[in-house]
């Protein structure tokens, strides 16, 4: 008889959980997997995907606009944001059942519930209460938004999860933060018509990202009517009789809006899931501390995607809970490979980008190539819009390797899942050099930059 109820009791049904669910299933291993909200995570239910979908939805009026270049004449239009809530909803619906399905049709059980530790290989599935043992436990809860309690009045403010589900659609928005989430949903609710402000306390949006995305995308930001104020921080938060929100900045001035969106950033979510029962540690931001195979300090219990607060990202959870199962039920350890992961903020212009920005890269390398592209898309020239697009590949001049590429432009983000492959591989900037173009495209500007644009020494910029 076996010695646990499970091989493999999963806790969090997001793309991590439910992908090493799936996958151990199909092995013939005993598993069940816990999500006491909806099968899919973050990134289905509250993240990317209805995101996404929302970008989308707020980029049809530069397309009416563009049009006329074109000769289509476009009457007038109107938006209806109950109708785009209501066919996320459906759509979401959709994903959320296959991402349960999969599970169960690869033999795995899945529950609704909250499940916690009670120590190192028992698990209560709270809406039952009743006790399961595990062999392996894995621990795959995600994280949310960060409530920022220490702001006089945030219980007066939405977050990310909350702007996917609004019973109408606001006329002014305010939003705080300048990471990805908050860039993107200032992007669209503008799109959308919403009259909207971004603060961030940087001195500019998007860190981490290279330099030139980030003030390219700034300009063409405002330029479109977004405000951006930097340096700028929340003291208090008050809702006026009128309903209206007033937001008070460190500079003394206020900001009146229907709406004040907080998006400064995620925490892992570990409180009251019994942890500190199992002896499982956990960091200074609440984050489960893992090895480079996400094994905890409790040998049976492993941890992997954004609960590990390593990087956050939906496909690095996947790949994190691929790893896992070659590590715990195929006996090749394997280590999850964060280097060199693309990514994309879907913005409008959008960005995609890999590898390391010239300020990370010039402190790495004695000296960079830099090659650097500014055109307008052939797709706007008739359309009369004056947007540009941005392309630039950092390269070190020693071994020749494309270290960094990073593009601001319609389609970004599909360029930088290529741009990662070549990378990824480890191709130089002649493999570029002697490949050919595909014209006319944005793209071919990739493999027609044959002279740098500026070199780098010792971190400073020097011409050619």
């Amino acid at each position: 008889m076996p010695r646990y109820d499970y091989d493999l009791f999963v806790i969090g049904g997001g793309s991590g959980g439910v992908r090493a669910a799936r996958l151990s299933a199909a092995l013939g291993k005993r598993v069940a997997i816990a999500e006491e909200y909806r099968y899919g995570g973050t990134c289905v239910i509250r993240g990317c995907v209805p995101k996404k979908l929302f970008v989308y939805a707020s980029q049809f009026p530069e397309h009416f606009a563009d049009a006329a270049g074109y000769g289509w004449t476009v009457p007038e239009t109107s938006f209806d944001w109950p109708t785009l809530i209501a066919n996320k909803d459906k759509e979401i619906g959709r994903l959320s059942g296959l991402y349960q399905s999969g599970v169960e049709k690869a033999g795995g059980e899945t529950l609704h519930s909250r499940a916690t530790l009670i120590d190192g290989h028992t698990v209560l599935i709270e809406n039952e209460n009743r006790t399961v043992t595990a062999e392996h436990i894995l621990i795959a809860t995600g994280g949310r938004p960060n409530p920022h309690a220490a702001l006089p009045g945030h219980e007066h403010c939405i977050f990310s999860n909350e702007a996917f589900d609004l019973p109408s659609l606001p006329k002014s928005i305010v939003i705080a933060g300048g990471g990805y989430i908050a860039v993107e949903f200032a992007n669209i609710f503008h799109g959308l018509g919403v009259d909207t402000t971004l603060i961030y306390r940087g001195k500019e949006i998007l860190q981490r990202f290279d330099m030139d995305l980030r003030h390219r995308l700034h300009e063409e930001m405002a330029a479109k009517g977004i405000r951006i104020l930097c340096h700028t921080i929340f003291e208090n938060i008050d809702r006026r009789d009128d309903g209206r929100l007033a937001a008070t900045l460190n500079s003394g001035h206020v900001l009146f809006a229907d709406q004040i969106l907080l998006a400064i950033g995620r925490i892992p979510n570990t409180e009251n899931l019994g942890l500190e029962a199992a002896g499982v540690k956990t960091g200074v931001r609440g984050e489960i501390l893992v090895d480079a195979h996400s094994r905890t300090n409790v040998g049976n219990i492993w941890a992997i995607g954004d609960v590990t607060d390593r990087v956050q990202l939906t496909p690095v959870a996947i790949h994190e809970a691929m790893c896992f199962v070659e590590t715990a039920f195929k006996g090749n350890p394997t280590a999850p490979d964060h280097n060199c992961i693309a990514t994309a903020v879907f913005s409008q212009p959008e960005i995609g980008t890999v590898g390391l920005s010239e300020d990370e890269a010039s402190k790495r390398f004695a000296n960079l190539e830099v090659y650097s592209a500014s055109f307008r898309p052939l797709r706007y020239i008739l359309a009369g819009r004056q947007e540009r697009m941005l392309t630039k590949l950092v390269v070190d001049a020693g071994t020749r390797r494309v270290i960094g590429a990073h593009i601001l432009g319609p389609d970004a983000g599909e360029l930088a899942q290529l741009l990662g492959i070549v990378l990824k591989a480890g191709l130089t900037k002649d493999d570029f050099d002697r490949t050919m173009a595909v014209h006319p495209t944005a793209a071919e500007e990739l493999v027609t930059m044959y002279k740098p644009t500026y070199l780098v020494k010792d971190g400073a910029r020097q011409d050619c």
